[in-house]
């Protein structure tokens, strides 16, 4: 077993004997972008257009969405009038007009994944380039030049933006919005209908986990892909549109909250019960079932993990 990657129980899943080591914007769109959109480009929208040389139906947006959704009437379409009214935009958009102040990456792949990507500045109008011309995933408004490479933006008083994840049955790492990706972890690692202040405590454990190793960006793919973390148990399991109401609650409750030791971010693993950790630290690892079962008894989150994690400051 590497220094890297101790190995996590997780409950859920036909492989429960197995130990793993434990520590995404949104699933869906704002409120606020949904809320706007009819079909007309206005200023400070970004809008998709069904065909290209910006002609055709219009579906419009003020801000990022990480997937657009497959199905009427949960998927967001074409509203305005013209060629492609109606239609889910994913995988259907052939040009673009950045009407807000800020660039806009249109990604492959959903969650903002993928290698192929276009940017497109404040004011840019244009067609998507092959290879994303209706093939289009997910769309993010960027405050500043995102991280390229093996870089992170995050530092020990900072959330990183984005994280390398490592898709192992795909053999590719995707970069992945940090918040899309611990709301797609959560739920495979807590269960969804578990107390409230259960995944509280375990969506602030996933996210320092894999801020822990956003900050080192250290391990490479056999092909020699820099990644932070895997999709499977040996980091935390990550599926893509997994997320549920419940467990994103649980992120966005605390989101804000920040768990050091030190003053620094530290590696905050769990598993699944107190007899399959008892090898472990004590005072390094939290059990998820022992999470639950205090959250039933009427703890608050926040006693939880200073009950596991020792020497610990809860702040923002």
């Amino acid at each position: 077993m590497s220094p890297r990657t101790a190995r996590l129980i997780s409950p859920f899943t036909a492989a429960a004997a197995a130990l793993a080591l434990g520590g995404t914007v949104l699933a869906a769109a704002s409120p606020a972008s949904a809320a706007t959109r009819n079909g007309v480009c206005e200023a400070g929208e970004f809008c998709y257009y069904f065909n290209s040389d910006n002609q055709g139906s219009v579906s419009d947006f003020t801000g990022s969405v990480a997937d657009y959704g497959t199905k009427q009437p949960s998927c967001y379409d074409f509203k305005g009038p013209g060629a492609g009214k109606g239609k889910c935009i994913k995988n259907e958009a052939a040009s673009v007009w950045n009407r807000s102040s800020k660039t806009v990456r249109v990604y492959y792949n959903s969650d903002y994944g993928g290698s192929v990507y276009q940017d497109f500045a404040p004011g840019a109008k244009g067609n998507l380039k092959p290879g994303l011309k209706n093939q289009n995933a997910s769309h993010r408004f960027l405050s500043s030049a995102p991280p390229i490479g093996c870089k992170t933006d995050g530092t020990h008083t900072r959330l990183p933006t984005t994280i390398l994840v490592y898709r192992k049955a795909l053999d590719r790492v995707d970069r992945v919005d940090f918040k899309t990706y611990i709301k797609n972890v959560l739920p495979n690692e807590w269960r969804s209908h578990w107390p409230a202040e259960s995944l509280k405590a375990g969506a602030i454990a996933v996210k320092h986990f894999g801020w822990y190793w956003a900050l080192r960006s250290a391990s490479k793919t056999p092909s020699g892909q820099c990644y932070d973390v895997t999709d499977d148990t040996a980091s935390q399991v990550y599926k893509p549109g997994s997320a549920t109401a419940a467990t994103n609650a649980a992120v966005d409750a605390t989101w804000g909250v920040r768990m050091t030791r030190d003053g620094k971010i530290f590696k905050a693993q769990y598993c699944s019960t107190t007899t399959k950790c008892r090898h472990w630290v004590t005072g390094d690892w939290m059990s998820q079932t022992g999470s639950r079962d205090k959250a039933e008894a009427g703890w608050s989150y926040r006693r939880i993990l200073t009950y596991y994690y020792t020497g610990i400051t809860l702040g923002s």
